[in-house]
Parts: structure tokens; sequence; C-alpha cells
């Protein structure tokens, strides 16, 4: 009974042209989803990192508060001229950023759920990737800081009325990530500038900040950075990007990988065994692994440990993703984006590949809190056409799928790892529901069987299309829904209709000559 209420406990955020829904999570009763929250009319949806509050952005600059045990809202805000809003990891604050009319008004506010009071506001021009949230919490909120010109300042995240406690100095910081959990270190960029290399340095943050790093890495031919901390704040991937790659081998510039611990004991590159991009880095939920694909195409993919030695290979192929499921004990690696979407499933405590499969054009990928599926999405604006949500299995078999005219969203509710069982119990008690249903359909299932075999005896064989680049392989749908006309591929054009007549002509024309030519009698 335990097994079944946690995985319960799982849940969808979807979110349409016409507002978001909340769906109950697999396992589903016959096969569907039940709606546990009824469609509300919005622009954009969130949940709190820890899955207690629903944040919904509605019209009018209406931000609604929702407490995700009884989905009944909490509070309201109404902000004129907004242009966006974050939630605090915990829930407890609101941040929101209005269009500034004028230089001196105050136009970042930052609001208590709970009471409903801005406990602190403050002025920004605009914002930007590593510039919004403005003020930066750690994942269990024992840290709050904003990156100001050449500093970063902390905040008491249980007294905003104190304003700013302290003060780091850094002279062309860019950007900052604070550690997840426990909140206790603060890592920080500054670009390559005048002939000084590009630095991270890790500070102590909070109201006990130390102006002396902890640890520092410097490198040159860097203008961006990718900061990775840790569960355990333990240690921090670095991976340095710089907008051209000097050896002409990548278009898209390079990148390498570093690694750095707050106890000082590691500062350099991980070993990787293959020249080219850093696609993708995650830390396992532990924090005492973490898997990296690297490579030019097909790339490679290696599980190291927290002193950089390769632990597992993972093989190579098509890949730019790599997902770590919460428990630790698989991993989908998969190749999205410009890629085919191919997946691999991997049990990675008994180091074997479960499975193969496929997830064409997705955009969003993510294992379920409890561990037990993986959900892809193809999501507008990113692609058009096709939308659809992909739920699987641990071992990558699919569980379910829906279509949509247009899906803008599909995320699962946030929820921690450790509330619920054991992995291989939970597997087991998924295991047993899909018996019982399969036991369930009887003789449905096998005549299916019978009929799809008659019909795969004679396979009808479709002639290969003509190859199109990716950029064309649309155009006719896209140009049909603009203009609100036919498609050219349905009704050719007066022009297009003469051409090929003509072409016609010419090539008749052609073979006559060519035929002409053969008969004619040898002088």
């Amino acid at each position: 009974m335990a097994d079944i209420e946690t995985n319960s406990s799982l849940e969808i955020l979807v979110r349409e042209p016409d507002g978001c829904t909340i769906w109950t999570g697999p396992p589903f009763n016959n096969g569907q989803p039940n709606i546990k929250l009824e469609k509300i009319s919005c622009s954009s949806a969130k949940f709190s990192e820890d899955g207690s509050v629903l944040m919904v952005i509605q019209a009018d600059s209406v931000v609604s508060m929702y407490d995700c045990k009884t989905y009944k809202e909490i509070r309201s805000f109404q902000v004129p001229n907004l242009a966006a809003a974050a939630l605090s990891p915990c829930g407890s604050y609101l941040q929101t950023f209005q269009k500034p009319s004028s230089p001196q008004e105050k136009n970042v506010t930052l609001w208590e759920v709970e009471t409903g009071a801005a406990v602190y506001i403050h002025f920004q021009k605009n914002i930007t990737k590593t510039t919004w949230p403005s003020i930066g919490f750690s994942l269990d909120e024992a840290i709050a800081c904003r990156l100001a010109t050449n500093e970063i300042q902390f905040f008491d995240p249980e007294d905003f009325s104190r304003g700013i406690i302290s003060r780091l100095r850094i002279p062309g910081i860019a950007a900052v990530e604070l550690s997840k959990k426990p909140g206790s270190h603060v890592a920080a960029f500054v670009p390559e500038s005048k002939g000084v290399p590009a630095s991270v340095q890790i500070f102590t943050g909070g109201k006990d900040v130390n102006t002396q790093p902890l640890a520092r890495r410097s490198f040159f031919r860097c203008s961006t950075v990718q900061l990775h901390w840790n569960y355990g704040s333990t240690g921090l991937l670095v991976v340095a990007q710089a907008d051209v790659d000097k050896t002409n081998q990548s278009y898209y510039g390079e990148s390498k990988l570093n690694y750095l611990t707050t106890d000082g004991t590691h500062e350099g590159l991980v070993p990787l065994r293959k020249e080219g991009p850093v696609h993708d880095v995650q830390w396992s939920y532990s924090g005492s692994e973490f898997a990296v694909v690297y490579g030019f195409m097909p790339a490679r993919a290696t599980v190291f440990d927290k002193k950089c030695n390769p632990l597992l290979e993972l093989g190579s192929g098509p890949y730019n993703t790599i997902r770590w499921n919460p428990k630790g004990r698989f991993l989908c690696l998969a190749g999205f984006g410009n890629l085919p979407g191919d997946m691999a499933f991997w049990d990675y405590l008994e180091k074997k590949q479960l499975s193969t499969t496929k997830a064409e054009w997705s955009v969003t990928s993510e294992w379920s809190p409890n561990g037990c599926y993986f959900m892809t999405a193809t999501t507008a604006p990113r692609l058009q056409v096709d939308n659809r949500i992909a739920i699987f299995h641990h071992n990558g078999s699919l569980y379910y799928k829906k279509m949509f005219d247009k899906l803008y969203q599909a995320d699962w509710k946030p929820e921690s790892a450790d509330s619920f069982g054991d992995i291989s119990e939970l597997l087991k008690s998924i295991g047993s529901l899909k018996i019982k249903a399969t036991t369930s359909e009887g003789q449905s299932s096998k005549s299916a069987q019978a009929s799809t075999k008659s019909t795969s005896a004679n396979p009808q064989q479709k002639p290969a299309a003509a190859y199109r680049p990716p950029h064309a392989r649309d155009a006719a749908v896209v140009q049909a829904q603009l203009l609100g006309g036919n498609s050219p591929s349905q009704e050719m054009s007066k022009n297009a209709l003469r051409n090929k007549k003509k072409r016609e002509k010419q090539r008749e024309k052609k073979a006559a000559e060519a035929s002409l030519a053969a008969n004619a009698p040898e002088d």
C-alpha cells in the first residue's frame, strides 16, 4: 500500500495555448492520467524547486500562488507592467521585474509569499541569463545574494529589512553561482580582459564571507562558463567556453571541462579521452560521481569519480545529453536538438546497457522524482508540429504517449527522491501493476497481435524520399499557416505550371533529337 501512495504523488504540469493543468503521474489508471487541477488560463507556470508552491502568471499581470498539496490559491499579486517573475527554491519569496518607466523607479520587488509583503525593492536596468533572478538563493535558502558591479551583495534570507549584510568585492565579476545544498559556498567568474586570463574562484558565502578564495582556476580563451555544483557543496565543475576554436576544427568554438574542490585538493582539467566540445555534464544525486558527454561526433560518454578517475565508459554515438536518475541507479544517454533522438538506458549499479530507443524532435527530457520513469516532450515554439509527451520506463520501453496540436510545457512536479522508497521496491510494485493490467486485457491483446501479423506479412515498401535540408523540411506547412492558403505542395502556382510544361517540352525535344541522331544513316 505504501508503494502505491508514493507512486501516486508523481504529478505532471502540462501547459497548452489555453492554459495549464496538473496530471496525476504514472502508473495511470486505465492507461490515462487523471486531472488533479483543472485548466487555468495563463501565459507561464512554474513549480518551486522543492515542489511546494506553483506559480502561475495570468492575464493583466496577475501572479497567483497555489499550494501544491491542495492546489488551492494561497495568494495573488497584481504587478503592473510585469516582464518576468521567479520563485525562490522553497517557495518562500516571489521576485518580480517590471518594465522601468524612469531611471529613478525601483522596478525589482521581492515579495514574501506567506504575508504578501514587499520585503526588498531595488532598480535593475534589464535582465539577462546571468542577472535574473536578480537575487539568487541556495537550494535550502540559507544564502541569498545579488550580483552587482564588481561585487557580490549578501542578504539575510530570514530578514531582508536588514538590507545588504556583507559585500564581496571581485573586480570584473560577470557571473555568480551559489552552491546547492547546503548553501555554504559561492562561485564567481571573471572573464578574460586586457591579457589577464579568465578565472573562476570559490568563496565561503553568507554573513561569514571570506575575501580569500578557497580555490581558484585560471584559463585563457574563455568567454563564458557553465558552473555545476554537486550535491553536498564539495565540488564544482566548470565548462569553459570560447566563441572561436583556434584549431578550426569546430564552427561552434571550443570548450574545456575543469574541476575544483572547496577544500583545494583538486584544481585542474578533467582528463577527457577524445578531442572536441563538452556537450553535457551532470552530477549524480549522491554528489560523488559525474557523467560527461564530450568529443566530436560520434560523441563519447564517461562516468568519473570525485578524483576524476574514470569509473564507467558508456560508449559512443550521436549523443549530446546525459540525464542521471534521482536514485542514482539509472542513466539516460541521448542525442536531442539537431540530432536524431537516439536514447541509451544504462543500469549504473550493474554496469550494463538496458536498451536503446528513439524520441525524435524532443525539446525537454527528465527523470521522474522517484526514478522509475523518463519523460521527453516536443514543445513550441521550438517546434510547431508533432508536439507530444512521451513517458518511458526506466529500461527504455515506451509507457505512454500523447500528441498535441500545440504544447508549450511539460514538467514533473519536483519532489525529494528520499520521500520515495527504495528503487528496487518501487520497480517491483510497478511490475506487479503491469502484470495485472496485461492479464486483464486477455484475448484483446492476442487478437491485436494476430491482426498485426497479418498486416505485417505483406508490408508496403515506401520509396526513399529525396533529401531536404533541415530548414526546408517544414517550409511548405509553415508558409501555408502564415499565408492562410493551401500548401504549395498541394496547389502549384500558374508560373510553376508554365515552367513545368516548358521543362517537359524541352525534354521531349531533346529525346526526339537524340533518336533522330541515332537513326541517321552513316556516311
